[in-house]
């Protein structure tokens, strides 16, 4: 064997026991701007007038959270004292309840964001939400010899085959403000038994990556590492949904009153890829499109592509999203967009996704 053989070896048994031993818990994000090609699916598209969901020409470098938080200025909205921030658990959800008004929060929290690596592809303060652009976890890459010695010559060629973005919700409440974070995943797939094509595709969220970035952003509010990582770990999971059927309609069942339900279900609209179009607090409506999934739907070949137009997304429908309650208790049901009573196929899809979320 000649050196040149055994060094490709070497090199080789290292890259494979690098996999094995990363880091799990560390976060290190990368804007994706080096992916144009990334096709969203339908159901995460958005009305044209609205450029939350298209991929940014430009790359951003990532500086790690510890050291944003390490570099960053004095906050003039920095707590006084630690009490005023904590973290909330029912289900598989989280959020972060702040004694603080929502504009003293907003640019603490637009700034976090960018200090995690991301850019801002929707800044609506007026509606409370702002959301990331799609980007890599760069820690997630194995720590390779090649790698490790060539350094950033050659990272650019490197990729996890996943990419996340994030929606924040601030939701103002009588004492202060609620803080709601929200993942959604691609993944690269191939999509050709001979392995040569591929194609993104959604994967479900990862709500213990939600709950790190919510951890984290307790400390950029004022609380320390250690009371973070004490807040996150305590919070005790609570099952509190099931699905029903009303009067022949599909219904999710919570046992919570209006105002917890409320902002639980906003969360898992967020999460499980609805657009939220409008609100109606007073009302319980939340006025959201939905594309229906089309599991036969194939992706074209080159040639295909070359010679024929492009085959439209299916159109999204309208509905309306009504949260009622009784007491503590709440039901969740689906309307037509004229507000008529739906006990549809998509109907019965909406309630499981939003009950699964919830649960």
């Amino acid at each position: 064997m000649n050196n040149f053989s055994r060094f490709a070896l070497l090199a080789l048994v290292a890259s494979l026991s690098a996999c094995a031993v990363l880091e799990g818990d560390k976060i290190d994000y990368k804007s994706a701007g080096k992916a144009p090609t990334l096709e969203v699916p339908p159901d995460l598209s958005q009305l044209s007038r609205d450029n939350r969901y298209v991929i940014p020409g430009g790359a951003v470098t990532a500086n790690s959270y510890e050291a944003g938080v390490a570099n960053a200025p004095s906050l003039p909205t920095a707590a006084a004292k630690v009490g005023d921030v904590r973290m909330e658990r029912a289900g598989n959800q989280r959020w972060l309840v702040v004694n603080r008004p929502a504009d003293q929060l907003w640019e603490p929290v637009r700034d976090f964001w960018q200090e995690s690596g991301f850019l801002l592809t929707s800044n609506q303060r007026n509606l409370g939400i702002m959301e990331t652009d799609w980007a890599e976890n760069r820690a997630k890459l194995p720590q390779d010899i090649i790698r490790g010695t060539l350094g950033k010559l050659v990272d650019s060629a490197y990729s996890t085959g996943e990419l996340d973005r994030f929606r924040t919700r601030l939701e103002t409440t009588p004492t202060g403000t609620e803080i709601f974070v929200s993942h959604r995943g691609m993944v690269e797939v191939y999509s050709t038994a001979q392995k040569d094509q591929t194609v993104w595709q959604p994967r479900e969220s990862d709500p213990e990556l939600e709950t790190e970035f919510l951890r984290r952003l307790m400390v950029r509010l004022g609380v320390s590492q250690e009371q973070s990582k004490a807040l996150a770990a305590t919070t005790a999971p609570v099952q509190t949904a099931r699905v029903a059927t009303v009067g022949n309609q599909p219904v999710v069942q919570i046992s919570e009153g209006f105002e917890r339900a409320w902002r639980r279900v906003g969360l898992a609209l967020d999460r499980t890829g609805f657009t939220v179009e409008d609100r109606d607090r007073a009302a319980g409506t939340y006025f959201v499109r939905y594309v229906t999934p089309n599991t036969d739907r194939k992706e074209q070949g080159f040639l295909g592509k070359l010679f024929s137009r492009s085959p439209k997304a299916a159109a999204p429908n309208k509905y309306r999203i009504l949260v009622k309650s009784q007491g503590e208790a709440t039901t969740v049901s689906v309307l037509s967009e004229s507000g008529a009573a739906e006990s549809s196929a998509n109907a019965q899809r909406i309630v499981q996704v939003i009950a699964d979320d919830l649960k």
